[in-house]
């Protein structure tokens, strides 16, 4: 029986009493705890001794499961109740998932994020993922006797958009975690690496796990991580090389519909057969893929080259997305003082000698790959929860994609900018486009394009209760607030009244991380039609106004003119009108600037008009 500790009435905690805190480095293949013990930041480990813990979920009858070494040895018996490498279904839908039908799940498409259906109903990619947390959060509670886990830091590829990020905090909402901040994989490898090694300078820190790839630029200076850039792809890692393998042994065994054709057992088989070789190629030249299908053993020997021809177009992307990387920051390899390898993935021998010859350097391998990223989360938890001297931590991260509003005619008008380092608040006036307006529709998008078609819609509110004005006299401040864990808020203030709106996104688990990186692609290669694009929805924007405005004073005023004046002003905004209905922004620039000239006098005599109304019936005195 456990005894409780009784306190005198009135005592107050102990203020030097130690907060237990955690790191968690959530994988797509295995996850990992860490914390600090006797100023030691370590990775627990379970009763059996083993730090890390396989991804993976397995749902029994009757409300049961295993989780971890137990579910990965049964993921082949019983495939499609064993959950593995869910981490790549984060925030997405089924139309987001790349080679469905090869993977031995049963989906179920949503409009929010898919599910996968099992014996034990349908799990979404969130609800599987809290279980792998909670199983991370008791080990924590047993290896400190206690069940007082102050707060958790919980890791995420830098890669990871809204959708992403606020899927992964959920997860450890549900499994009882206080999220003390999200940080990413990168960002906390550079924490673990610079503390234990006192490094400082610029760091490339290249992460290539079972599902995702991550290239940050850090430079670490005086205790301070700051991220100078950022790129990567997270529908890409070890997984893919399994499958390209998995599809070649098939194909060699002479199973000719591959795994498209085969049963969710033989689909497994075929992919843990695959990982096997891979992992045992690098460290011998030859080893054999065997996997036991419905038809009968398939065997097929594999050497380290056939693996790495196989390998190769795949890990060629991430070497692109590095010299992207390089250029966002505006630095040459020379600039790089070392480049940390992080991820299973990265043990590849081949994986090294192509980063090693991009960089020109040897690549730092004297850390442990697979355990680097919790580490540095458990400083940082350790940190947020006030122990210690590393409290004078602070990690400057950054957004991967830009952050704006839609204008009139479709255009995108950023307020921050991609690689803005977070937590960061900006803020921009708009104003009203028709006289009388009383409310602005506001829509929040992500990306990179001038045209809100080609961007991310993010959220969507109204700013009501603005006083009506002419147009273009209210003055609206839009806010956008990004946090430290990378989540935004907009709000929405009319100077004037005071009258306010806001919308904190909650993303609809939509965008997958090659549309993020395609947004980026299409940034740069689409740069001068987007220009040309802007310059005409910009014209057709100024075209309508002044049409707008020249209508509405004749309405008013047309008594003012001379019966052939407003003839030829009606001429002048048919041309106009003509002009909008084409594409050409320069013909459209031409028209309006027909109608400015054509209208002055007309513009003069309503001013002249609006003088003597205010001046009549007044003395010189009262002026």
């Amino acid at each position: 029986m456990a005894l409780l500790q009784i306190s005198e009435p009135g005592a107050a905690p102990d203020p030097h009493q130690r907060r237990i805190a955690i790191g968690i480095d959530l994988g797509t293949t295995h996850s990992l705890v860490a914390a600090l013990r006797h100023g030691i930041a370590e990775c627990l480990p379970d009763e059996a001794g083993r730090v890390l813990l396989p991804s993976a979920v397995r749902y029994l009858e009757g409300g049961r499961r295993q989780i971890g070494h137990e579910a990965l040895a049964a993921q082949a018996d019983d495939a499609e109740n064993t959950l593995v490498s869910v981490k790549r279904f984060m925030g997405r839908r089924l139309a987001d998932v790349e080679g469905a039908g090869r993977l031995p799940y049963r989906f179920v498409d949503r409009p929010g994020m898919l599910a996968i259906a099992t014996r034990e109903g349908e799990k979404t990619p969130v609800e599987v993922s809290a279980e792998i947390l909670a199983s991370l959060r008791q080990r924590a509670e047993d290896s400190f006797d206690t069940d007082e886990i102050f707060g958790a830091v919980i890791t995420v590829p830098a890669y990871f958009d809204d959708a992403q990020r606020q899927a992964t905090k959920d997860a450890a909402q549900l499994a009882g975690l206080n999220v003390l901040r999200l940080i990413s994989e990168p960002t906390a490898a550079a924490v673990a690496y610079g503390l234990d090694h006192g490094s400082e300078g610029l760091y490339a820190v290249y992460d290539l796990g079972g599902g995702t790839f991550d290239i940050s630029l850090l430079r670490l200076t005086a205790g301070v991580f700051e991220v100078v850039a950022t790129g990567g792809d997270a529908a890409l890692g070890g997984d893919d090389i399994d499958h390209a393998l998995a599809d070649w042994a098939l194909s060699q065994a002479g199973v000719p519909q591959g795994r498209e054709g085969l049963s969710p057992h033989d689909k497994r088989a075929a992919l843990v057969a695959a990982r096997a070789v891979k992992e045992a190629l690098s460290s011998s030249d030859i080893s054999p893929w065997r996997a036991t299908l419905a038809q009968g053993v398939a065997e097929v020997t594999v050497t380290r080259a056939q693996l790495e021809a196989l390998a190769r177009p795949l890990l060629e992307r991430t070497l692109t997305a590095v010299r992207k990387v390089l250029r966002d920051a505006r630095v040459t390899r020379e600039d790089v003082k070392g480049v940390v390898m992080v991820g299973g993935s990265t043990r590849m021998p081949l994986v090294r000698s192509l980063v090693s010859e991009l960089f020109g350097q040897p690549v730092l391998t004297d850390v442990n790959p697979d355990e680097v990223v919790a580490i540095g989360a458990a400083r940082q938890a350790n940190a947020l929860a006030g122990n210690s001297q590393d409290g004078e931590l602070l990690l400057l991260d950054v957004i991967a994609l830009s952050l704006g509003l839609e204008t009139m005619g479709g255009l995108v008008e950023r307020v921050i900018e991609r690689n803005s380092t977070i937590p960061v608040a900006k803020a921009q006036e708009f104003t009203t486009f028709k006289d009388g307006q009383t409310a602005m529709a506001i829509h929040v998008v992500q990306g990179e394009r001038d045209l809100v078609s080609d961007c991310r819609s993010l959220a969507r509110f109204e700013l009501r209760g603005i006083p009506p004005m002419v147009a273009g006299a209210a003055r609206i401040r839009v806010t956008f607030q990004v946090d430290a864990d990378g989540l935004l808020s907009v709000s929405a203030r009319e100077q004037g009244s005071g009258v306010e709106a806001m919308v904190t996104v909650k993303p609809s688990y939509g965008l997958a991380e090659t549309q993020i990186a395609q947004m980026l692609k299409d940034g740069f290669a689409h740069a001068q039609d987007d220009m040309a694009a802007r310059s005409l929805r910009e014209a057709q924007v100024d075209a309508q106004r002044m049409l707008l405005a020249t209508r509405a004073a004749l309405a008013a005023d047309a008594q003012l003119l001379a019966e052939g004046e407003q003839q030829t002003i009606d001429q002048l905004l048919a041309a106009l009108q003509a002009a909008m209905a084409g594409n050409d922004a320069h013909a459209i620039e031409a028209a309006v600037t027909a109608v400015a000239e054509g209208t002055e006098a007309f513009a003069a005599a309503r001013m002249n008009q609006g003088i003597r109304q205010a001046l009549s019936g007044r003395k010189l005195d009262e002026i």
